[in-house]
């Protein structure tokens, strides 16, 4: 628990108790035998920066009769709730859970009944699993966890009209490996229980589902094969179909065989029936030759193929979903890059845009279906014109983020590159009482990139984009030149058709010895000493380069290649902050190497114990010795969500694994070595984040007041920890100083005052309350942090101060105590 007092307005004092200390997770497993107890740090918090520009969602909905409430689930980012129809919104399932949303659905019966479940259907190459299914019964006040733990992906969740507790979950499962935990699932019982009703194979899950609505005994689901690999994307095959059920799901009849319908190899199927007539029903479908919209009028019985416009089905695996109009049979919505309207029974189509673009969710309001609430790769928006006005999305903190690093400028600015956006710089402190718009600006490279910021001008900064498109921006001058290491875009191709293989996410560093030398990395190491005017290879290929992985992605309809499934690649790098041509990296396919001598020679330093083919996500050589090293790798994406971290002492020789503590599917993407404390290190996972004092040897929870998200890097500028998230945006601890002064004499200590971290007077200050639309910003002043074991409700805290010229400056304030979250 921490206070903060406030004397005008110049003085802060964060204060932490023993008896009430702060938890991010109302329901927390207590490690045993922690190298500090949580208490003696606790006052800490993490700060959301921002920005507040909406990420990816795939589950929005509204709710009948009540025309300013709605909710989105966030791909990464949890559930969110707004009752101003858009103009803020407020996470309600922060303490509970987070990460991934396939599907929210309130139910009909009683609106303060919802079911979510947990894993989007946007199997992207940032694709994250999620955590069941939870159920509120109040609106989002709290949570319960309604089962199907190991469904990892959920795109919809189906609510019968007039009993909550009888409810249908489309599980697609396990997009990475083979198992029959996907399929729909019913319970009975409010989600106590569930009973699998409809098993395809097991490599193929569900996808879309949906009532009669006039009929909630007859459902319509679609199975879907589909499968993520480090490199590929497969859309379509054995398992993919249309079924129709009319006993509630009790028995089922594959409707794709009937008349009409694509015989050859199918993928992903979206299936909508009309509320005006239940005969009607419409299905998007993704096939070679026959891929579009088709209709039946007749429940399913015979198809009519009425739309094969290639804007309707590009990208299936990304789109595909389709939605009758409420009021008119004649109206539906096809979901793709932008979304499309008929009004003619689905012959022609207008196509539109909301505020973003590539659009996945759609809900129409029963009573008004110009009432709608649209999700796309920037978040949720709503209207009440039927598209002519939508709300923002610039009102949503659920960024999602690949790396982070810093410049250093006063105050330093955050560099990140947000999915489905662009690259920004952002102050991590204002001028202001919050962090808005006017705080961040677009730099250099895109939405995928790794960025560089030149060590001797902040204004140049170099970033990477797809296919190893790389740009220095120069921000004083308003210039942008391209400096691809070699001028082609393979986009479309497969990797095998590229010159240099350059990931979606490809690393680019300056060296910390020497600003002159820029270093990117395809699957070589390239250099350049004039600012990317010119490159020099300084390595032969430094990957498995297995060709039976370097082929074109897609599966057997629909070949899609943007570089994400690009494999055999560098994934990570790094340079020795001792010394100078001491650089490490790691492949995307698990190998190690290391040059002594700035790249005239590598060595393979893979660890012998380490599973083949993890990618190696992020390398971190230690400040402290040129021969540590910290590794921070994944198997995630071939099933696998064990953490793997390897430190080794001896530049590669020998390693050693250091996850003890961290839960066992809480894969590692980041690791990053504390410069003030040796041995005090920080890992970041699909989960939340964990922090060691002993180098690796036992993790415990750093949640703190941090939401649930996955963490994809870090970085530690000025004592600070800047933690990038896929879903969240950016958050900071703001003094480190705190862990830095902990020893051994504190742990039994009754009452300890930490030296306060140096301050800096600016214009800026923190608003009492967290703003719903900004960033929140450093307070202002001098914050101190204590330890107190033992205080009762009547003790109160003084702390006095001498100013410079020698007076004495006491402050006394009253602790009133914080409700807890239980």
């Amino acid at each position: 628990m921490k206070q903060l007092l406030s004397k005008n307005g110049v003085l802060l004092m964060a204060l932490c108790l023993f008896a009430i200390s702060s938890q991010s997770q109302r329901k927390k497993k207590t490690q045993s035998g922690p190298e500090y107890p949580e208490e003696m740090y606790s006052s800490l918090e993490y700060r959301l920066v921002g920005p507040f520009r909406g990420g990816r969602s795939a589950a929005v909905t509204g709710v009948p009769g009540k025309p300013n409430l709605f909710y989105f689930g966030a791909t990464g980012g949890g559930v969110w709730k707004t009752t101003n129809g858009g103009r803020t919104w407020e996470n309600i399932s922060d303490g509970y859970f987070g990460g991934s949303i396939g599907a929210v659905e309130v139910a009909k019966s009683d609106p303060n009944v919802m079911y979510v479940g947990g894993g989007e259907k946007t199997l992207r190459g940032n694709v994250s699993s999620g955590y069941g299914i939870w159920k509120t019964e109040n609106a989002g006040k709290t949570w319960t966890f309604a089962g199907l733990k190991n469904s990892r992906h959920v795109p919809r969740i189906r609510i019968h009209p007039t009993d909550y507790n009888t409810v249908y979950a489309a599980v697609l499962g396990n997009i990475y490996k083979p198992t029959k935990e996907r399929g729909i699932y019913k319970s009975v019982d409010g989600g106590k229980n569930w009973r699998q009703i409809l098993f395809v194979n097991d490599q193929a899950g569900a996808v879309d589902l949906t009532f009669d609505p006039n009929n909630p005994r007859i459902l319509y689901a679609s199975t879907w094969r589909a499968k993520r690999t480090p490199y590929s994307l497969s859309s379509g095959g054995d398992g993919s179909a249309l079924w129709k059920s009319t006993d509630s799901g009790e028995t089922w009849t594959e409707i794709s065989k009937n008349e009409g319908f694509p015989k050859d190899t199918l993928g992903i199927i979206g299936v909508a029936v009309s509320p005006k007539n239940s005969d009607r029903v419409w299905a998007i479908v993704e096939n070679k030759e026959k891929g579009g919209l088709y209709r039946s009028d007749d429940g399913g019985k015979k198809w009519t193929q009425v739309n094969s416009e290639r804007k309707l089905r590009q990208r299936a695996w990304y789109y595909t979903r389709v939605y009758a109009d409420t009021e008119d049979e004649d109206v539906v919505y096809v979901m793709n890059v932008r979304y499309h309207k008929s009004t003619d029974g689905g012959k022609t189509f207008n196509t539109f845009n909301a505020p973003h673009g590539d659009h996945h969710d759609l809900w129409i309001a029963p009573e008004n279906s110009k009432r709608m609430i649209i999700g796309d790769d920037g978040g949720a928006q709503v209207t009440y014109d039927g598209g002519e006005t939508w709300s923002t999305y610039y009102n949503q903190p659920t960024a999602q983020f690949y790396r982070v690093t810093t410049d250093n400028a006063f105050p330093y600015r955050i560099y990140v590159a947000q999915q489905d956006n662009s690259t920004i710089r952002i102050n991590h402190r204002s001028d202001d009482g919050s962090i808005g718009e006017d705080d961040w600006e677009p730099t250099a490279g895109g939405e995928s990139a790794h960025i560089a910021v030149d060590p001797t001008n902040n204004d140049i900064v170099y970033g990477g984009s797809y296919d190893g498109f790389l740009t220095r921006v120069n921000h004083k001058n308003n210039t942008v030149r391209g400096i691809n290491v070699w001028p082609d875009n393979p986009m479309g191709h497969g990797a095998e058709a590229m010159k240099y293989r350059f990931q979606w996410n490809f690393p680019i560093i300056f060296s910390k010895h020497d600003p002159k030398k820029l270093y990117t990395f395809s699957n070589h190491v390239h250099l350049s000493t004039n600012e990317g005017q010119s490159w020099e290879v300084l390595s032969g290929d430094l990957t498995r380069n297995d060709p039976t992985k370097l082929v074109s992605s897609g599966g057997p309809i629909t070949q899609d290649n943007t570089s994400v499934e690009y494999y055999c690649t560098i994934f990570a790098a790094n340079e020795s902050p001792l010394k100078e041509g001491l650089i490490w990296v790691g492949s995307d396919d698990g190998l190690i190497h290391v040059t002594k001598d700035g790249g005239k020679t590598w060595e393979n330093v893979t660890p012998p114990n380490m599973p083949e083919w993890n990618m190696i996500n992020c390398i971190e050589p230690s400040v402290f010795e040129e021969g540590t090293c910290y590794v921070a790798a994944t198997r995630y994406k071939l099933g696998d969500f064990q953490p793997y971290l390897y430190k080794t002492t001896d530049f590669g020789k020998t390693w050693s694994k250091i996850t003890n503590g961290i839960n066992a599917e809480h894969f590692t993407r980041a690791l990053r070595e504390d410069p003030k404390r040796r041995g005090l290190l920080y890992a970041g996972t699909e989960t939340g984040m964990y922090i060691s004092f002993n180098d690796g040897q036992n993790w415990e929870k750093f949640q703190l007041n941090l939401p649930i998200v996955p963490i994809t890097d870090l970085a530690i500028k000025d004592d600070n920890l800047i933690v990038a998230t896929q879903g969240r945006s950016v958050w900071m601890i703001d003094d480190l100083t705190v862990l830095h002064q902990l020893d051994a004499s504190k742990k039994t200590a009754g009452a300890v005052l930490y030296q306060p971290k140096d301050s800096y007077r600016t214009k800026g200050s923190a608003a009492k309350e967290p703003s719903k639309t900004a960033g929140q910003n450093h307070p202002n002043g001098v914050i101190t942090h204590f330890y107190l074991k033992d205080l009762s409700d009547k003790d109160s805290i003084s702390l006095t101060y001498t100013k410079m010229n020698g007076i004495l400056w006491p402050t006394t304030a009253p602790l009133p105590r914080k409700k807890t979250k239980s």
